[in-house]
């Protein structure tokens, strides 16, 4: 059964696929999963963060940029978008904790990366981590009465 972190290196390449312009990867997401041999709970996780990144591009995207510091949005590798991509949306929209995230978001960037990327992406992670503002919440559920309220 492959773990959390594979799944989450398969989500990073169809994230790199979609940024490289092939909207439709998704069509596609089983059958890359399925070669990944990623599996049952993990592939509904995979699913589950890469269309929930995608859903929320925009704002991620946003977010990444307010905290890059003398960095050009456009120059940052594909891959290193990616990972930080998934790391915010897990963060912010998750609600997952900063710490576990960073840290898996520093382990794919040493696998899939460059030498210098994973000091890269720890430093505009945990901006993002430390900024109150970026928490996006999770729309909370509302307890439905059984019964109509009498007037």
């Amino acid at each position: 059964m492959a773990t959390r972190h594979q799944a989450r290196t398969a989500v990073v390449g169809l994230l790199y696929a979609y940024d490289l312009g092939n909207e439709n990867i998704s069509k596609y997401a089983d059958k890359i999963l399925e070669e990944d041999k990623i599996r049952n709970r993990q592939r509904e996780f995979s699913h589950k963060l890469f269309q929930g990144t995608i859903d929320n591009l925009l704002t991620i995207d946003r977010e990444i940029q307010k905290h890059l510091k003398g960095w050009n949005y456009q120059s940052i590798g594909k891959v290193e978008k990616s990972i930080m991509r998934l790391a915010t949306y897990e963060i912010m929209i998750e609600g997952v904790d900063k710490r576990i995230i960073i840290n898996e978001a520093i382990e794919l960037s040493k696998t899939l990366a460059d030498d210098k990327s994973p000091k890269f992406i720890n430093a505009i992670l945990d901006a993002i981590g430390k900024d109150e503002s970026a928490n996006i919440e999770k729309p909370k559920e509302v307890e439905v009465p059984k019964e109509k309220p009498t007037i």
